[in-house]
């Protein structure tokens, strides 16, 4: 992990650009966090490749929890790093601060700081 990467940043940016209501902020912020062949694995064996569909990935949460109103995506404010592993709380919190779902995050960053892996391990289901 070079010296710039910063794992404090490089978490408030990821849970910021689940909570962008910016189409074109949105689909920026994605080209700024992940590498262009960058891999999200999400519980189930679900995969999201590179920009567009990260992009879509993120478009589609958004209009589903934050964009209706029922969440806002914070962080649980426990940012651990490991060489080139940024690992983190992701939450999805009503406006009353109960957290409505929840997943362990694991960034795999490359030396430019982009995240080139993505894991989402959910410890929280969502309520039915």
């Amino acid at each position: 992990m070079t010296e710039t990467i910063q794992p404090m940043t490089t978490a408030a940016r990821y849970v910021a650009v689940w909570n962008e209501p910016d189409a074109a902020a949105r689909r920026a912020a994605v080209a700024e966090l992940w590498t262009p062949d960058a891999t999200e694995f999400v519980d189930g064996g679900t995969r999201h490749h590179g920009h567009e569909e990260l992009t879509d990935r993120v478009t589609e949460a958004y209009e589903a929890f934050v964009g209706s109103g029922r969440f806002t995506v914070t962080g649980a404010d426990d940012v651990t790093a490991h060489g080139d592993i940024v690992a983190f709380t992701l939450q999805l919190t009503t406006s009353d601060g109960k957290v409505g779902w929840a997943a362990r995050v694991f960034l795999l960053l490359g030396a430019d700081g982009l995240i080139e892996e993505d894991y989402q391990l959910v410890v929280q289901p969502l309520a039915a």
